[in-house]
């Protein structure tokens, strides 16, 4: 946990949890509640037994609500800076190598919605609404375009940007930016089966898969078909490819070693 404890970590077997703890301001980020998540993601990153991180937010109500708008807490910039921590966040997921889901408990608006986009996977409660108000104060989804961009069918992306107005779990779904709808009840048990399909396969794999997608999404076709060319012969090389071949010819699970 973060000495704030704003950002509660756990350790769930070969799964690390995330969660934002400020249930009282709709889990609201702070650059405490970001600095929570990055050293989250390093401390799953650097664990061996590992197997995937799962982000999420305290209560039933909100998963997370976007920036704080309480004074003091957001909008306040040091322009001598060249970054912001929102994204340095985003930079810092882009290179976990370890599958990073968000358990959407409730709403997420604004930098909430960008919370969900910036992660791999996505199982939100039916309850779950979603939007970027942002033009509704005079602003605009800048920082989480980044990743929408990647995950959203355009015309729904701008359609949502450009008229602020909320939407449901259905048609966050239908445009892309999650995975699965379930009803409240059933969000623990979808995302421990989605989480069960991940951490029985090689990490090997997976890790040098994430990172290989990271590099070859800012490819063209011919670069990254050349990347991914001399990717495989190195894949193979590692104990994962072997133990993987070794287990099916001889009809048995494999035992990853995670190298």
């Amino acid at each position: 946990m973060d000495p704030t404890g704003v950002l509660l970590h756990e350790k769930r077997g070969p799964v690390f949890w995330m969660t934002i703890n400020r249930p009282e301001r709709r889990n609201a980020v702070t650059n405490e509640v970001i600095a929570g998540i990055r050293d989250g993601i390093r401390k799953a990153n650097e664990d061996s037994e590992i197997r995937a991180i799962v982000l999420t937010g305290a209560g039933d109500k909100a998963f997370c609500a976007g920036a704080d708008l309480t004074p003091g807490q957001r909008f306040v910039f040091d322009h001598a800076r060249n970054t912001t921590d929102y994204c340095e966040l985003l930079r810092e997921v882009r290179i976990n190598t370890l599958p990073l889901i968000a358990r959407v408990n409730g709403t997420a608006m604004a930098g909430g919605t960008g919370l969900v986009a910036m992660c791999d996977m996505a199982v939100a409660a039916d309850h779950a609404r979603f939007g970027m108000p942002e033009v509704k104060i005079g602003l605009f989804p800048m920082q989480i375009y980044v990743v929408l961009k990647e995950r959203v069918t355009p015309i729904k992306l701008n359609e949502w940007c450009m008229t602020g107005e909320p939407f449901d779990a259905n048609e966050a779904k239908e445009g892309g930016l999650i995975s699965y709808v379930v009803p409240m009840e059933g969000l623990d048990a979808k995302v421990e089966w989605l989480t069960s399909r991940i951490i029985d396969k090689s990490p090997t794999a997976i890790r040098r898969g994430k990172y290989a997608m990271a590099a070859m999404n800012g490819m063209g076709f011919a670069q990254a078909a050349a990347y991914a060319e001399a990717q495989i012969p190195t894949l193979t090389l590692t104990e994962d490819a072997r133990e993987g071949k070794g287990a099916f010819n001889e009809k048995r699970a494999p035992i990853w070693t995670g190298r």
